[in-house]
């Protein structure tokens, strides 16, 4: 895909091409679009990332070319819905469950009562009957909501599989010859452009920091909590749902870190606090390499990087807060380029 040169004046279909850039990616959120986006985003960064690697095979004939790339978008395609249905049937296992997870958490707060304040004791149940009953209520108030949440869930799947095909086509597409593109065209052509690097910056190094946190936090729970002789319930499982949260900027590492800390609760109150003091340690850690490898990567500070996501979460809810960092560094990336900030 040819990146077209930007000049510092902007012309008619630069403004054009701005214009409707950007009213689609807010329609992306307004119609719940932003699963696929992201599929296709992935997709077509990671068939970019690995098709240089085919100039080692020598492929003569554009024809043989064109086959090399669909069997590599296809076997991205194919790897990364492997990889979601394995997360699925993970947390679905007996050894992933996440009810379980919700139970033993429950559990645990329960055996605390006593050493709660009395303003938080009256908001608990008084014991699981009174749970139950709590449950059963919500579930009849909101038993018309549960086919439609069914549905949602099925919809983003669609979404997600379609995103995967679309971003496979145009990876595709762009090993074709290349064709004679008007200025409007061009000028999108260069918007796509950016939004991908974008995508590429924020996504890669979220993996990194997601990666080294989950290392961190696995060395924590299976190996130093052990050799004192503690033993976490559910590590294994918290392992994976560090690494799965963990992709979620800022916010992803703060809901791992309260279930770790509930957890630990089930040892006594001096491991809570050793992991409560571990994980501001981490949690420290991850912000430095934050601001380090994305803000780096899309020129802004991290307070930058957070303003966004607040903003966008609560214009868009939990969608927005994931597209907060994607969206910033194409907006920055944009503004830079222009030499406007």
């Amino acid at each position: 895909m040819a990146i077209a040169h930007d000049h510092p004046t902007a012309r008619s279909f630069d403004i054009a091409a701005w214009l409707l850039t950007g009213g689609a990616l807010l329609l992306m959120l307004q119609l719940h679009l932003l699963p696929a986006l992201l599929a296709g985003l992935l997709v077509y960064e990671l068939v970019h990332l690995l098709a240089p690697r085919l100039k080692m095979v020598r492929i003569r004939h554009e024809q043989g070319k064109l086959a090399a790339v669909a069997l590599l978008a296809l076997g991205v395609v194919l790897l990364l819905t492997l990889a979601v249905v394995g997360v699925i049937a993970f947390f679905r296992s007996e050894a992933g469950s996440i009810p379980t997870l919700l139970q033993k958490m429950a559990d645990i707060l329960e055996s605390w009562r006593t050493m709660l304040p009395a303003r938080v004791v009256e908001q608990l149940p008084e014991d699981v009957g009174e749970l139950k009953e709590s449950a059963v209520a919500w579930l009849r108030a909101h038993a018309g909501d549960l086919p439609h949440a069914g549905a949602e869930a099925g919809r983003t799947v669609a979404h997600l599989l379609l995103g995967l095909g679309i971003g496979a086509l145009v990876a595709l597409h762009d090993v074709q010859p290349p064709e004679t593109l008007g200025p409007l065209a061009c000028a999108l052509q260069a918007r796509a452009n950016r939004l991908g690097e974008a995508f590429r910056r924020v996504v890669f190094a979220q993996v990194r920091i997601s990666a080294v946190n989950t290392i961190l936090t696995a060395l924590y729970l299976v190996v130093a909590l052990p050799i004192v002789g503690v033993h976490l319930p559910l590590a294994k499982m918290m392992i994976a749902v560090t690494f799965v949260v963990g992709l979620l900027p800022v916010v992803g590492n703060l809901i791992s870190n309260t279930i770790i800390v509930i957890l630990s609760l089930s040892v006594s109150l001096s491991v809570a606090v050793a992991s409560l003091v571990f994980l501001v340690v981490i949690h420290k850690l991850e912000y430095f390499l934050n601001a380090h490898l994305v803000g780096t990567q899309v020129h802004a500070h991290a307070w930058e990087l957070l303003l966004a996501m607040l903003v966008m979460e609560a214009a868009f809810g939990i969608p927005g807060l994931i597209a907060a960092p994607i969206y910033y560094a194409y907006l920055k990336d944009e503004l830079v380029s222009r030499k406007l900030v």
